[in-house]
């Protein structure tokens, strides 16, 4: 787990000034959008209930609508994480909702968790049910002939070794827990389904992988695999009849059973590119076959893995991908079923088991629903659950707040609406990458800079490419989310982050590098990266970014530059020498995401640290 770790960086004795209680007593949070729905991998509705559904997304808690998703209602505002990957509801009672906290995936930007949820007033009020260390929870079975029945699957910490992983099962509603299938303290449980026509008969997908401190450093292992029990998860089976081995990359497997007839099942199954794709077995997993190994249906098979087999149609199939997917013919063919808006990465399925042609997907652009078989959809306007990387306002009345959000893009939000609230109308996209910094221009209020970076009018709405020529070169490094933001001080300079500094005074007509390579040359890999140390050691040692950059409000040359290796530097002649301020508590890789400038002294700055 990264955690935060603030620092003051100073060279003066400063008493710390207390702020009372009746300064700010009377301020109160305001709700100001974008009115448009986040990154979600948690969904679920209610057979009985067709106009019932729910949705938890990865940054948002948990949210309901009962008007087949035209308005959304927050559930877990008041519960001490919004971070959710898995919902069930309760088949024998559907007042019982459990949720598991974290967001159940393997991706470079995450956010984890502290262990399961339990309601049973739906949705009212919430208990917390422990396994506080799998940090990552992507799914939950509820039996459907005792609510207090539950499995879930822990895929445990994404960043290095622990022990709470694997399934689970608790027979009193979540008060104990028993682990009942486990292999070792780097592989977790990602994926779980009941045989259709017997509940003691379960299936579980177990992935071993782990994730890097540096972005896109991510490892599989040998312990990844499909499991069958026949009693409850006594006592399991693997079932690896051709399916990819290990050894031809398998990894992630999510899959898929047929209520139609429950011989049937299909796995979305993450290997090597030759290999990778959807098989299907008819013989309840003892077999399997590939079906298609189109990269469009399972590429990033380590981000998406959802299966979901039509209720009455063993032959009719629907897969959740960058688009989703569906077959008609068993899974050979696939066409292309629903793409934007509303979704670009799909990521979850619930069918309706009484009538298939209401469907919701969950995806990174929050919840949408059909009740026509995909004919129409509802709208993912009406869910505020965005997952934001960076916000900043600007200096015009009243000001906008901006941010990068998750594969939505960028969006601009006016902090007073002329309505008497803020709405949809008061808000709009600003043409910036969805995962970097938002840098408005402090002289023009109708120009706004982003990612790595363009330039947006927003007279025009015109969008810019205005990034360094020398990013294309192999010597500079950048990743998803660079630091880019103007001086305080000189309103014309705006700086960019990569290994290096990039300044500009023009606009982005042209750049300046005013800094060497500010990261690590080299250092010992952290104890986290485990058994997976030999393959860290074949990638590149020198690999680390600027991932934080923090211009003096008092000098135009001193600027601070924190990198995500873990490295502070500080200038005092606008960039021509640089010296390492680097706390000694400071170990390799632990990431400076904020660093902030003190507004009244040069020598003081603070920094916002995620460590392992």
């Amino acid at each position: 787990m990264m955690r935060p770790l603030l620092l003051g960086l100073c060279s003066l004795s400063l008493l710390a000034q207390s702020v009372r209680p009746e300064q700010y007593n009377d301020m109160s949070w305001r709700h100001i959008g974008p009115f448009r729905g986040g990154r979600t991998v948690a969904a679920s509705g209610i057979a009985s209930e067709p106009n019932v559904f729910y949705i938890a997304a990865n940054n948002g808690g948990v949210w309901k609508t009962d008007d087949y998703g035209h308005t959304w209602a927050p559930l877990f505002d008041n519960q001490p994480t919004g971070s959710i990957g898995a919902l069930a509801i309760a088949p024998s009672n559907p007042k019982v909702i459990y949720v598991g906290s974290g967001e159940g995936l393997h991706r470079p930007d995450l956010s984890v968790g502290d262990g399961m949820y339990k309601s049973i007033d739906g949705g009212k009020s919430w208990k917390h049910l422990g396994l506080d260390d799998a940090q990552q929870i992507p799914a939950i079975l509820v039996d459907p002939r005792n609510a207090d029945r539950v499995y879930v699957a822990a895929l445990g910490h994404p960043y290095g070794p622990n022990a709470e992983r694997g399934v689970y099962r608790s027979d009193n509603g979540g008060a104990t827990w028993t682990k009942i299938l486990y292999k070792d303290e780097n592989t977790g449980a990602i994926e779980l389904a009941f045989a259709p026509d017997n509940p003691d008969i379960i299936y579980t997908s177990l992935w071993e992988a782990r994730e890097g401190p540096w972005e896109n450093g991510a490892w599989q292992g040998k312990n990844s695999g499909l499991f069958k029990s026949t009693d409850a998860g006594k006592t399991w089976t693997k079932l690896e009849k051709g399916l990819p081995t290990v050894a031809q990359g398998l990894g992630r497997i999510g899959l898929g059973t047929s209520p139609s007839n429950p011989s049937t099942l299909y796995a979305m199954v993450d290997a090597d590119a030759t290999l990778g794709g959807v098989y299907r077995s008819d013989d309840a997993g003892a077999t399997w076959r590939k079906m298609n190994g189109e990269m469009r249906v399972w590429g990033r098979g380590s981000d998406f893995a959802w299966v979901r087999v039509h209720p009455k149609d063993k032959e009719t199939i629907f897969v959740a991908n960058t688009s989703a997917y569906k077959s008609t013919d068993g899974g050979k063919t696939f066409t292309a079923w629903k793409g934007a808006p509303g979704g670009d990465d799909y990521h979850t399925i619930w069918i309706n088991p009484n009538n298939p042609e209401t469907i919701l997907l969950a995806s990174d652009q929050g919840a949408t629903i059909t009740v026509n078989g995909g004919r129409t959809w509802s709208s993912w306007y009406n869910q505020p659950t965005a997952q934001f990387y960076h916000v900043i306002t600007d200096d015009q009345w009243p000001y906008w707040v901006y941010g990068g959000q998750q594969e939505s893009g960028s969006a601009g939000v006016k902090s007073r609406g002329d309505n008497g609230a803020i709405t949809f109308r008061d808000w709009r996209t600003v043409g910036v990458e969805e995962y970097g910094y938002v840098a408005p221009d402090p002289l023009d209020a109708n120009i706004i800079y982003g990612g790595k970076a363009t330039r947006f009018d927003a007279r025009t709405g015109q969008v810019q490419d205005i990034s360094p020529n020398l990013l294309r070169d192999a010597r500079y490094r950048s990743i998803r989310t660079m630091p880019l933001l103007f001086s305080p001080v000189d309103r014309h300079l705006l700086y960019l982050g990569a290994n290096v500094v990039f300044q500009t005074a023009n606009g982005g007509k042209s750049w300046d590098v005013i800094s060497p390579d500010l990261t690590r040359e080299s250092y010992a890999l952290p104890a986290s990266i485990g058994i997976f140390s030999s393959e860290a050691k074949n990638e590149a040692n020198r690999r680390g970014v600027v991932y934080s950059i923090a211009p003096s409000h008092q000098d135009v040359n001193t600027i601070w530059a924190g990198t995500d290796d873990g490295l502070i530097h500080i200038t005092h002649d606008g960039g021509k020498a640089w010296s390492n301020v680097t706390p000694s508590t400071l170990t390799p890789w632990s990431k400076v995401s904020q660093l902030d400038a003190s507004h009244f002294d040069t020598r003081t700055a603070y920094a916002a640290v995620n460590t392992l």
